[in-house]
């Protein structure tokens, strides 16, 4: 619970507002009413499509460890002489194609402004200005030090730190909360951080995924249309060791879809799982999305439906990599008709969810 007793007048409560301790001397600095902070994150992304702005975000991403963690002897040459030097071309042409040009920013970083914007009017009906909600980004801007740092500049002595991946996973979750805890080392004064769970089986994840897939269905109903051959969910890829040294993300992909199956009332056969976006050589978790929808077009399955349950807003893994690379290959091997579904972005039902995931970890902060 927040308190006001240190400060001299109620109207401090106004967000923003500071005013003088009480007892304290007349010359003590200002000091804002304390607050708490929802700070919600995602993965990143660059500042602009060209060689330059794409070099310097593959450079930070790339450069961690939870990422890539292979020997930095055999690695640092080859990112910086020959993988900085040719990715950040392709990758701009990726981003290109689906560039908010009308903002001038990446869709993903359009939708979480939007998630955001909602969730701030939410918690403000809930908590008047007690609560302040933003966003930081692991990779790019706005990062999570200038964030954290703002924050705590605006009265945030508590801040519910949300990654926003359903499942965990060491370079997703494990290195966003790695970030906001090297972010205090550079505070004199730090808050106090809690970091929210993943949150794979929550059950407004599993109804609002289902409210998508029943949507689709229920839209295909009204044409006069049958349901799809098949219906996919498609997972970013870590690589397979990963697995074997414990991670569970594996494993919390696999029961999303069990839930999600079971929730909806379909067999095994007609909602798969795959994973995606494989890099370097070593194998990565199995099977491949790209490989598993052309081994489905060419078994007969014509008519596929594809949605990406682990990214909790569309980006360029989802709009360019799905909607156009593996999109193509279904295609080329025969398939007809391929359907993608847009993540959750800011559905009412998912700001909801999330809403429900803040109130529950912020018991005890939140008045």
């Amino acid at each position: 619970m927040l308190d006001d007793t240190r400060y001299t007048t109620r109207e401090m409560q106004s967000a923003g507002e500071v005013g003088r301790l009480l007892h304290a001397d007349a010359d003590h600095p200002p000091v804002p009413r304390a607050k708490v902070g929802i700070l919600v994150a995602n993965l990143g992304t660059p500042d602009n499509t060209d060689y330059w702005s794409m070099r310097r975000y593959l450079k930070e991403f790339l450069s961690d460890r939870r990422v890539v963690d292979v020997n930095r002897a055999l690695w640092w040459p080859l990112l910086n002489l020959v993988i900085l030097t040719k990715r950040p071309f392709s990758s701009g042409e990726a981003y290109k194609s689906i560039w908010n040009e009308e903002k001038d920013e990446s869709p993903l970083l359009t939708i979480t402004k939007d998630q955001v914007d909602k969730l701030s009017k939410r918690l403000h009906d809930l908590y008047g200005n007690d609560v302040i909600v933003d966003y930081s980004m692991r990779y790019g801007n706005p990062s999570t030090i200038d964030k954290i740092r703002e924050m705590q500049e605006r009265g945030c002595e508590r801040i519910v730190f949300f990654p926003l991946y359903p499942q965990y996973a060491a370079p997703t979750t494990g290195t966003a909360n790695d970030q906001a805890f090297n972010a205090l080392q550079k505070l004199r004064w730090q808050p106090y951080i809690r970091t929210v769970p993943a949150y794979y089986e929550h059950p407004g994840y599993i109804g609002a995924l289902g409210n998508v897939l029943k949507e689709h269905m229920a839209e295909r109903e009204a044409k006069g249309e049958g349901k799809p051959d098949v219906v996919v969910a498609s997972y970013h890829g870590v690589p397979k060791r990963y697995l074997m040294s414990g991670d569970p993300y594996h494993c919390q992909c696999q029961k999303t879809s069990r839930l999600l199956r079971e929730h909806l009332g379909w067999d095994k056969d007609f909602l798969e799982t795959t994973f995606q976006s494989l890099f370097g050589r070593e194998e990565w978790l199995r099977p491949y999305t790209v490989e598993r929808v052309a081994e489905l077009a060419k078994a007969g399955k014509k008519d596929l439906v594809i949605f990406a349950p682990g990214f909790s807003a569309d980006c360029v893994e989802t709009l360019e990599e799905i909607n156009e690379e593996i999109h193509e290959a279904f295609e080329e091997a025969g398939g007809e008709r391929f359907t993608y579904l847009p993540c959750l972005n800011d559905r009412d039902d998912h700001i909801d969810m999330l809403v429900d995931v803040i109130r529950n970890e912020g018991q005890g902060w939140l008045p």
